[in-house]
């Protein structure tokens, strides 16, 4: 993906534009097209302690100069208070995320190149200069580095805690400004003056719009210099590691290769497709033995149910079925009273089970790994316990008032929890409790005593299987009979909730026909889709909430409280579109019409993966036109949902 000179060097353009490294283990890299930093989370080393979880901003940004013929002319960009200082953007001529984030620069006729990468499985970042052309020429590069040392979600600020010695080697600079952070080592081939000073009151505009603290304070340690010639490549390495000496070449070798085996993977026939496969590699990370998912960029660590909703669209259609089941196991593991953890805090050991649905998609996963990897052994020793474990949980009664009851339907909810993935909480304000019986944790429950009988009969436990086959049949007698709402023409939201019935438009509905094929007749189905289609679908994704709803916002925005109050009532959820893909096949059929039809409702996603953050899908978007993106700039489930329904229901193939 490229982006032109004249995008490059309009500067609110250049700043609205991001782009993404991710090292595998928590960390990476981030930033603007223009080069200055517009959140907190901004930063070239930026590292997991814990992979994914206890993130550190070590690193912010360089600061670049290149000295030609007594001139300085700037390469970096930073956002000062009433200014714009240096002014590096103005010289770029091009940007490319591909295989990794390039900058081109015209300075006076001499062009340069910067490239950043993160290296997988490595605490390390790498930046690379280069001046391109045939004709002989020189010049001095001149780069300071701006560190911090703090919890990603904060600020920094002047302060005379911190050390700002230097360890000087031969090619390498350690710096270790807090004690209870990890020294930083600075690998590089030109020379170094140590000369701390610090630069105060940098902004970050985006967390400013966020209601949230948007000035911090970064201290330079000193000034690396490199003699720059034609065709020769200077580096410099940033790492956490303990190491003592880098060969950067090799290093950068094999990112390059691991890159151009997942490019040459990927569906070439669909530019999307394409794109997705190749993003979902970001969101997988080490955590412990295993793997996990990220739920998103640049503040979510992995959330159980967003994992599961992901692990199909990242793992399973692109082949990655060792990381699956990784994964899963990693999730088994904490399994508890038939719960799988609804999140790993950032700090800490606990994880939360505050959530209805992630156990369900948690089994429904495991069901779509063994059809995708036919594992029936370690399914079996591993994951089927689990599963058991869940649906007896389930039965009998669970945390959070979590229960099964005479129906066969599924009830949860106590006061001041948020167990569905509509979970906006601010303070003691639960802004969408759904407490009762919400219509998609019916579809999730039937779908899982589905997995719960075939897996029951498969492994000969026919008395479970049998047990199983009831309670599922009784469930969808009690779906049908009491979710209909036929003033409106589509299903409850919400039934047996506090306060009745909740018939409140929304998405939700969508999963009784895309999890479980007899759940909803064809006609009612087909009205559903109709009002889903009139009144929630916009070309990024489906709003959450009815624009005909008095409780309707439209504008994700503001401060913490105004955001979340509308997180949910209209904000509009790439991820969703998996969910309305996959139904109206089902309802629809696989028909040339249809197909086109269905691929049409993701060109607003393939229009949005060259916008926000080059190659990826943003977490949110505003209700109504133009739909800015919003929330995280890169979420696992609003990539891997349309990647799924991609691969699984428009039949796009990987490269041959």
């Amino acid at each position: 993906m490229k982006i032109g000179g004249e995008d490059c060097r309009n500067l609110d353009r250049a700043l609205s534009l991001e782009w993404l490294e991710t090292n595998g283990r928590g960390g990476f890299a981030s930033g603007t097209i223009a080069g200055a930093n517009t959140r907190r989370y901004h930063a070239l080393l930026l590292t997991a302690r814990k992979p994914p979880s206890e993130r550190f901003v070590l690193v912010n940004h360089l600061e670049e100069w290149l000295d030609i013929d007594g001139q300085a002319i700037p390469l970096s960009t930073n956002v000062y208070p009433g200014a714009v200082h240096p002014t590096g953007y103005e010289h770029c001529i091009e940007f490319s995320s591909d295989p990794w984030p390039t900058w081109t620069f015209d300075c006076n006729g001499m062009t340069i190149q910067r490239e950043t990468l993160s290296i997988h499985g490595r605490d390390m970042v790498i930046v690379r200069w280069r001046l391109v052309g045939k004709k002989p020429t020189k010049a001095v590069l001149r780069v300071r580095p701006k560190l911090t040392g703090r919890d990603y979600h904060g600020t920094h600020h002047e302060n005379g805690h911190l050390s700002m010695e230097a360890h000087v080697g031969s090619g390498m600079v350690m710096w270790h400004g807090y004690a209870d952070l990890p020294p930083v080592r600075a690998f590089h081939s030109g020379a170094y003056r140590h000369e701390p000073t610090w630069y105060r009151h940098i902004q970050f505009p985006v967390e400013q719009q966020r209601g949230l603290d948007a000035e911090e304070d970064w201290w330079s340690p000193g000034e690396f210099t490199f003699e720059l010639e034609s065709g020769s490549t200077r580096t410099l390495a940033l790492t956490s590691e303990t190491i003592d000496q880098l060969d950067v070449v090799p290093l950068a070798k094999y990112e390059k290769s691991r890159r151009d085996i997942l490019r040459q993977a990927a569906p070439a026939d669909d530019s999307l497709a394409g794109e997705l496969w190749c993003a979902a590699d970001r969101y997988l990370s080490e955590r412990g033995a295993g793997h996990t998912v990220v739920a998103g960029y640049p503040w979510f660590t992995d959330w159980g149910r967003d994992t599961f909703i992901s692990l199909p669209g990242l793992c399973l259609v692109t082949g990655r079925l060792d990381v699956a089941w990784q994964v899963i196991g990693s999730f088994v593991a904490h399994v508890s009273e038939g719960m799988v953890p609804n999140r790993f805090p950032d700090a800490g050991e606990q994880p939360e089970y505050n959530t209805i649905d992630a156990s369900l998609w948690f089994i429904h996963a495991i069901d779509r790994y063994l059809a995708a990897s036919q594992d029936e052994v370690r399914v079996r020793e591993t994951a089927w316990p689990a599963v058991k474990q869940i649906l007896d949980s389930y039965r009998q009664g669970t945390r959070y008032g979590i229960r099964m009851e005479q129906d066969s339907l599924i009830r949860g909810g106590v006061p001041g929890a948020q167990l569905t993935w509509m979970d906006a909480k601010v303070g003691d304000w639960v802004v969408t409790p759904r407490h009762g019986k919400p219509v998609e944790i019916q579809a999730l429950w039937i779908r899982a005593l589905e997995v719960g009988e075939t897996f029951a009969r498969r492994f000969g436990e026919a008395d479970y299987a049998d047990r199983c086959q009831d309670d599922r049949r009784n469930a969808i007698v009690s779906f049908r009979k009491r979710f209909w709402y036929e003033q409106g023409g589509y299903l409850y939201d919400v039934i047996d909730g506090p306060e009745g019935d909740d018939a409140s438009l929304r998405p939700n509905q969508l999963y009784a026909i895309s999890l479980v094929d007899e759940l909803v007749p064809r006609d009612r189905a087909q009205q559903i889709l109709h009002l889903v289609e009139a009144q929630l679908l916009t070309p990024v994704g489906l709003r959450t909430l009815s624009p005909t709803d008095s409780r309707y916002r439209p504008r994700y925005e503001g401060d913490v409280l105004q955001r979340d109050g509308a997180y949910h009532q209209g904000t509009v959820w790439p991820f969703l579109l998996g969910s309305f893909v996959t139904a109206w096949i089902k309802v629809h059929g696989k028909n040339p019409s249809t197909l086109k039809q269905a691929r049409s409702f993701l060109d607003g996603i393939s229009a949005h993966v060259k916008e926000a953050c080059c190659g990826q899908v943003s977490e949110i978007f505003d209700a109504e036109a133009p739909h800015h993106a919003r929330g995280c700039y890169a979420q696992a489930w609003s990539v891997a949902e349309p990647l799924r329904v991609l691969v699984e229901d428009l039949g796009i193939r990987a490269h041959a």
